[in-house]
């Protein structure tokens, strides 16, 4: 027993059924006023450093789906949410991890963490949406500094211990519970009350942010009810549904909740269709011919031209690709492209047949076109570097990454194309220096400086090598932080 209300504290930040909802304008006038609460055990500068903390512990030790198209969907997702949330702190981080279980999970500082199963299940994007924004509410309400604090009034507290704890526990739930129990005496009452409390604020905050963000407001509720139904008599249910019960009362009140909003039926992107699918066919365990014959049944009973007939065709296209069909994988991709040129799924699967077929100057004139009508988008950008690199072009994909990485630092796909394109010139700094990059994403603390310091052996300038030094500084007090985490 104590176990399991142990392991129900632990991942009271992960899903839990966003069934307490009110109106719109009830719901605003309903909001607790949180000001800083948590703030004295856990302030807003420490949260953020502590989530960079906890990315670079999910990177090391989670399957991380680095895949620039689904990361700007669900990114595009979550902060489509986040703009109607208040108690916004600071910026936002969805990512996505391969895993077929059902789950997701908020930390400290914006960090969302979303399985890849989640997809393959959810069967709207309303679904989708709604376990999204309970864990946007998760964190804009800082449960987890409030819990902290709460428990200070009680016990003296570890913050980095039980920080560390929690982070753990996101990432190993059974490690995480031996040391969240070692790092604070908890009672079953409290773990069992703070579980509760939380989710319940979150489930009503997270469904006035559905709503406003023009979903359908009972989205997350019929996603928990059906998944509930399904595995009413399996003999192992799903990890959210072991620690976050659906009970009667909770379903009534949701109920009674969702009837104050306007009912409104609204469809799926396409996006999100085409997400689906990828994942299915790129992330997930089932066979490419099983699913070629799927999704080409798929094909013959969706109308042409409408969202299912086109994420069907991509889905037979990905299969292709995956059965090394280039050719035929070719003509449907071109075909999608056409109908739909400034989809993002379609260009980035396109340039992945084109390089197949070793179609390189095809893939650098569609990709500069594109990059001229949508600059500084992260697929267009990454699929054209990488297409550079293939041909032979590196001066020009190191160009376009020099840029990119330093607007958007923590992009492990872009530290390892540009690292890619420095191999290829001989430039010896500056492939150090991309490499040290990508290893402080993962907390390779010490191989990062040690690549730092062949990069300053490899350059004779003076500013180059103090900022080299300058950099070598903060990943010292980078080690500090994870360090006093993982006590």
């Amino acid at each position: 027993m104590l176990y399991r209300c142990l392991k129900k504290l632990l991942l009271c930040f992960s899903i839990a059924s966003c069934l307490i909802f009110s109106t719109l304008s009830h719901a605003d006038s309903q909001l607790p006023d949180i000001g800083t609460a948590g703030v004295s055990a856990l302030s807003v500068e420490q949260e953020v450093l502590y989530g960079k903390a906890f990315m670079r512990f999910a990177r090391a030790s989670l399957p991380i789906i680095d895949d620039p198209v689904l990361n700007e969907y669900i990114n595009d997702l979550g902060m489509r949410l986040v703009s109607q949330a208040n108690n916004v702190r600071f910026p936002f981080t969805f990512f996505l991890v391969k895993d077929d279980s059902i789950n997701a999970a908020a930390f400290l500082g914006g960090r969302v963490k979303v399985h890849s199963g989640l997809f393959l299940h959810a069967e709207t994007e309303s679904e989708l949406a709604g376990v999204l924004a309970h864990e946007i509410s998760h964190v804009t309400q800082r449960h987890i500094a409030r819990y902290m604090e709460d428990q200070a009034k009680s016990a003296p507290l570890s913050i980095a211990g039980l920080v560390g704890s929690i982070a753990l526990a996101m990432l190993n739930p059974t490690a995480g519970v031996a040391a969240i129990n070692t790092t604070m005496g908890l009672t079953v009452q409290n773990s069992i009350n703070f579980t509760r409390d939380n989710e319940y604020e979150a489930d009503r905050i997270g469904m006035a942010l559905l709503y406003n963000a023009g979903f359908e407001p009972t989205g997350m509720m019929t996603f928990f009810q059906k998944l509930a139904a399904e595995n009413r008599y399996s003999s192992k249910l799903p990890e959210m549904l072991l620690t976050h019960p659906i009970t009667e009362n909770r379903i009534a009140e949701a109920r009674n909740r969702a009837s104050s909003y306007r009912t409104r039926h609204i469809e799926s992107s396409l996006d999100f269709l085409l997400a689906k699918v990828r994942i299915q066919a790129m992330y997930s365990n089932q066979s490419a011919d099983g699913l070629l014959t799927f999704f080409e049944q798929q094909v013959g009973k969706n109308s042409e031209n409408s969202a299912p007939w086109l994420a069907a065709q991509y889905g037979k296209a990905l299969s292709l690709l995956q059965l090394n069909k280039i050719p035929e994988a070719g003509e449907v991709l071109n075909q999608l492209s056409k109908r739909k040129p400034d989809n993002l799924f379609f260009q980035d699967s396109l340039t992945d047949q084109e390089i197949a077929a070793q179609q390189f100057n095809a893939a650098i004139s569609r990709l500069e076109q594109r990059n001229q009508s949508m600059p500084d988008n992260p697929v267009i950008i990454m699929n054209l570097a990488n297409v550079y690199l293939k041909a032979n072009k590196a001066d020009a994909s190191i160009r376009l990454l020099d840029q990119y990485t330093r607007n958007n630092p923590e992009s492990s796909v872009a530290w390892q194309l540009l690292a890619e394109g420095y191999e290829q010139t001989v430039n010896q700094a500056g492939f150090h220096q991309a490499q040290a990059e990508y290893l402080a994403l993962r907390g390779e603390i010490d191989q990062a400086t040690d690549q730092l310091h062949m990069a300053r052996a490899n350059t004779a300038d003076n500013l180059s090598q103090a900022r080299i030094d300058a950099r070598i500084a903060e990943l010292e007090e980078q080690k500090k932080v994870d360090n006093s985490l993982k006590r």
